[in-house]
């Protein structure tokens, strides 16, 4: 069982920056590939960024390419989001994923491909 714990939400003007963390359970950490998704009200689940188990290959979605970066830090078994220049469409719960086995490259904006998922934190970006 793998535990996925975010943090690092809140409320924020448009422009500014928050980094989301993910904190993750389980002794394999290392070898997990990871995600972060979001979902507006009202809409569906969305891919927002996801990288490898070694943190060496990273995706990200259009709509925050340039203004997201996610990273990992395996000996703290976290994954981190940082956010820059938020916009109001922004705004949504946010997730993180854990996925224990391989995956392929095309797999990873997919979220029925990860295993174990967060519980969401709130990220609300004022106009």
């Amino acid at each position: 069982q793998v535990q996925l714990v975010e943090s690092g939400g809140g409320l924020v003007q448009a422009g500014g920056s928050l980094r989301l963390s993910c904190a993750a359970s389980g002794r394999t950490f290392s070898s997990y590939a990871m995600g972060w998704f979001r979902q507006a009200p009202g809409k569906e689940r969305e891919f927002v960024a996801a990288l490898s188990w070694s943190g060496g290959i990273t995706y990200y979605a259009d709509s925050v390419k340039g203004r997201f970066t996610i990273s990992r830090d395996n000996a703290k078994n976290t994954v981190y989001m940082e956010m820059n220049s938020l916009e109001p469409e922004d705004t949504a719960v946010y997730y993180c994923a854990a996925r224990l086995t391989h995956i392929g490259s095309y797999d990873y904006p997919r979220a029925g491909k990860y295993d174990y998922w967060g519980q969401g934190t709130q990220v609300t970006v004022s106009s």
